[in-house]
């Protein structure tokens, strides 16, 4: 199976990479999800069966400052490639976040309604996610991953979230890459237990310092935990 990745030079990306060294990963001047000439260009030439999209823009606060870079990439960069992956009939994998939730209440399943936004990289996402369902053949993946190491003093103890360590889901993900052939849903939730971003930090930053969402710049939500029964129960039969 031939599989093209975008955002091959980011956190997920490079992760893939070192993990599944076969996939084809052009750079971002040979491949600029941004521009639909230089989407299909790189789908005409590589002539993928499957299309990995984790090219994105994920800078929560920087999205509000910069809106026409953030809706760019996230939302008319899946567009295009969404609409490459049909024209050439590859399956498409769109790499999504929990944040396309409210947060009010945690614990949300594959099939629970979306929104409404949070800020404004939620929305991009939320859009990007129905964008991507243009392809004939897709499978939204939702996940949320950190850096290897927590990278500020600070962590909030009141936001709650499935998220984990990059190097703890993009193993999750290869998997699911490899073998894509035999998951049967168009949604999946790909996550760790729930858990307060704050304990998170602690497990790699052990004097990371306790504080709270009503310090950030930007609105976060409470509580985006997912349910990944769905994952659970798949995993071992990948």
């Amino acid at each position: 199976m031939r599989i093209l990745l975008t955002g091959g030079t980011g956190r997920l990306g490079t992760e893939l990479r070192a993990l599944l060294p076969d996939l084809i990963a052009p750079r971002s001047a040979e491949l600029d999800v941004r521009d639909l000439a230089s989407v299909r260009g790189a789908v005409e030439r590589e002539r993928p069966d499957l299309i990995v999209h984790a090219a994105a823009y994920t800078d929560v606060s920087g999205a509000e400052r910069d809106r026409r870079a953030c809706w760019d990439v996230n939302v008319t960069g899946t567009r295009h490639v969404a609409r490459a992956a049909r024209e050439a009939g590859a399956r498409l994998l769109h790499v999504s976040t929990d944040y396309v939730f409210d947060g009010e209440r945690g614990g949300y399943r594959e099939d629970d309604p979306p929104g409404p936004p949070v800020n404004y990289y939620a929305l991009t996402k939320l859009v990007a996610e129905e964008a991507a369902r243009a392809a004939d053949r897709h499978l939204v993946l939702r996940t949320s991953f950190r850096p290897r190491e927590w990278p500020y003093p600070v962590a909030f103890s009141d936001v709650y979230t499935s998220q984990d360590y990059v190097d703890v889901i993009a193993p999750d993900v290869a998997r699911i890459i490899v073998g894509i052939e035999r998951v049967p849903f168009e949604t999946l939730h790909v996550a760790t237990e729930r858990k307060s971003v704050f304990e998170l930090a602690r497990r790699r930053r052990p004097d990371v310092r306790p504080g709270s969402r009503t310090e950030a710049n930007v609105r976060l939500p409470s509580d985006v935990s997912l349910d990944v029964s769905r994952w659970q129960d798949l995993r071992g039969r990948l």
